[in-house]
């Protein structure tokens, strides 16, 4: 058997991932190759810079394999400039696989790393080498929970906490000197409150079973959080069926609070909603609600807890003045914007019909 290189440069495999190759293969890294002369018993492939014996898969194979798959066909990432390659060439198992967003930053592909956290630091200081040379900025990593293990290995690299979501952690590196310009953590809650009024003259209220010393025993609106991907009407319409069992529908949104520093230290905005009821009768959430009812709006206005708080008495305003025709709230239209080609929901209180006179509830 005859091999050829072009480079001097090569090492073996089983020194690269710190395990060791059996006798029955092995496994060369090289800068290239010319040719390769092989007998009939051992023919030798040329896999990506790397020299392997077709002849058996040893240890050392498969600690490769964890760094990113070594195949003979063409690979989708080449590296991180997302270009395609037909060359047997087709990727680099000294680099992450990665592709380039549209800001000049990396994204990590999760689903290619290594899982030997030795290897895992060894390919990721590589990596942001040649990323800092290229020019890059940004790095985006994220780790899946059965990945843990490697996010000490990325902090001491200097990646930084990004957020985290169940069953991954984002990280960051920002590679230009200066203020780091990626995009911070969602800085924002959502919550929605459900004022539904019957043909009575009735509010829909609830006591929680679990609450703060001064709204014990007090009467309130259905909350609660607006869930990912879900509407802000939506999310009101499902906390008031959740709650209470009634169905309701959408009219408008008639006020938006805007508070700071609130749970996680997050800012909190706060949509109240007006709903029109489609059913009547109540079936209470025995895991959130201690007890629901429809209560007379001068009664649910009269409670020390709206009474005594500047904002809760102008809610309850508002939403008299939306009822007299005296105000209007914001409409839901569903739009598509060529920004983005994705369709938005936009709030906003002038009907399309010209008329800018409140419908009625």
């Amino acid at each position: 058997m005859e091999l050829k290189f072009f480079g001097s440069k090569f090492i073996y495999a089983s020194k690269f991932a710190g395990l060791r190759s059996s006798t029955s293969s092995s496994m060369l890294f090289f800068s290239s190759c010319s040719s390769i002369g092989a007998g009939k018993s051992h023919q030798q492939f040329c896999f990506c810079g790397v020299i392997s014996s077709a002849a058996s898969e040893s240890n050392t194979d498969k600690a490769i394999s964890s760094v990113g798959p070594v195949h003979s066909h063409m690979s989708r990432i080449n590296g991180i400039n997302g270009t395609t390659s037909s060359s047997l060439f087709s990727e680099d198992i000294s680099m992450l696989n990665a592709f380039d967003d549209e800001y000049g930053g990396v994204v990590v592909n999760s689903e290619r790393l290594p899982s030997n956290p030795h290897v895992f630091a060894s390919v990721l200081n590589s990596s942001l080498s040649r990323w800092k040379i290229k020019g890059k900025k940004g790095i985006w990593l994220k780790l899946p929970s059965d990945h843990s293990e490697l996010v000490p290995v990325a902090i001491k690299e200097g990646f930084n906490y990004h957020h985290a979501e169940p069953g991954y952690v984002m990280l960051t590196y920002w590679i230009p000197e200066g203020p780091c310009m990626l995009p911070s953590n969602a800085s924002h809650q959502v919550g929605v409150g459900g004022l539904v009024l019957n043909d009575k003259n009735e509010v829909l209220v609830v006591q929680e079973k679990y609450c703060s010393p001064p709204f014990l025993g007090s009467w309130k609106v259905p909350t609660g959080f607006v869930r990912e991907s879900e509407e802000i009407f939506t999310g009101a319409v499902r906390e008031v069926k959740e709650e209470t069992g009634i169905d309701t529908e959408f009219v408008e949104v008639i006020a938006l609070r805007h508070a700071q520093n609130m749970a996680f230290e997050k800012s909190d905005l706060f949509f109240i909603c007006m709903l029109k009821p489609l059913s009547t009768d109540i079936k209470v959430d025995d895991l959130e609600i201690q007890a629901a009812k429809w209560m007379p709006l001068v009664e649910f206005a009269e409670q020390p807890v709206i009474r005594e708080d500047s904002m809760f008495k102008r809610v309850i305003d508002i939403f008299v003045a939306r009822l007299g025709k005296q105000y209007c709230g914001l409409y839901a239209h569903h739009v598509i914007s060529k920004f983005d080609g994705r369709s938005s929901t936009l709030y906003y209180n002038i009907l399309d019909d010209g008329d800018f006179n409140c419908q009625p509830c």
